[in-house]
């Protein structure tokens, strides 16, 4: 797990600073219209659709947008897509496993541009089943390093469920299982500490190491792949150990 910290605040803070930020808004926009399909627009009563619009507001989403999303979503206001969740999985270059999630209203469109990217960068598209099996769902919270510490953080969602706590850098990322998530967020608004996000994700139980080449190309196609608006989410098992992750801060 040597680069398991670099990399994850690296994936955090490419989030951060994401340069199309037109395409990150649609993506968080996209998750708050089907939260609220879902379970209904009431936050208080819908956690799935509370951490939706938290993350948006986090990332400076503006309120008008939230809530005409949450609008269509719950169907007081019409233009609402019929989203479908589609999961697809394969292969990077040199093995690594990649687990990618679409939100579309459109699945031949999703199938192609997700098996384009795959085949203009050095991957291949896979069977259902043959990937995901080296994935488990597990809720990820991070929360921002300002005001806290890390073992304040794990005093406080320890017997909510917290499993681990790994320092980022600039924050903290709290690991639980999936159906921890919103218990874990919750003690933490109880003991005082603010979060920046809360996320159902795929882990990888095991990961491969990459050297800087390894994660050019690893990065190329999940660029490729996040390029797809029907695109929300890319997971791969790689591990980028802390000098080459520094190696590539250089270039």
């Amino acid at each position: 797990m040597s680069g398991h910290s670099k990399w994850a605040t690296t994936k955090h803070k490419k989030a951060a600073i994401d340069a199309k930020r037109g395409k990150l808004f649609a993506k968080l926009i996209k998750n708050i219209e089907v939260a609220a399909r879902t379970g209904g627009g009431d936050l208080a009563g819908n956690p799935t659709l509370f951490d939706a619009v938290q993350k948006a507001k986090k990332s400076s989403v503006p309120n008008d947008n939230i809530d005409r999303a949450v609008k269509r979503g719950s169907g007081q206001e019409a233009g609402g897509a019929d989203y479908q969740t589609i999961m697809y999985e394969g292969y990077g270059s040199g093995g690594i496993a990649v687990l990618v999630e679409c939100l579309t209203d459109n699945r031949n469109r999703a199938a192609a541009e997700v098996r384009t990217a795959f085949s203009r960068n050095g991957g291949q598209l896979a069977d259902p089943g043959s990937v995901s099996y080296l994935f488990s769902r597990k809720g990820v919270v991070i929360v921002p390093k300002e005001g806290t510490t890390e073992d304040a953080v794990m005093e406080a969602v320890l017997e909510a469920g917290g499993e681990e706590v790994t320092d980022l850098g600039e924050s903290f990322e709290v690991l639980s299982e999936a159906t921890d998530l919103v218990p874990v967020r919750t003690a933490l608004q109880d003991a005082g500490i603010d979060y920046d996000s809360a996320d159902v994700v795929f882990h990888p139980s095991m990961q491969i190491e990459v050297d800087v080449e390894g994660v050019r190309k690893i990065m190329r196609l999940i660029d490729a792949l996040e390029d797809s608006d029907d695109v929300q989410n890319v997971y791969a098992n790689f591990d980028a150990p802390d000098d080459v992750m520094a190696q590539l801060d250089e270039d």
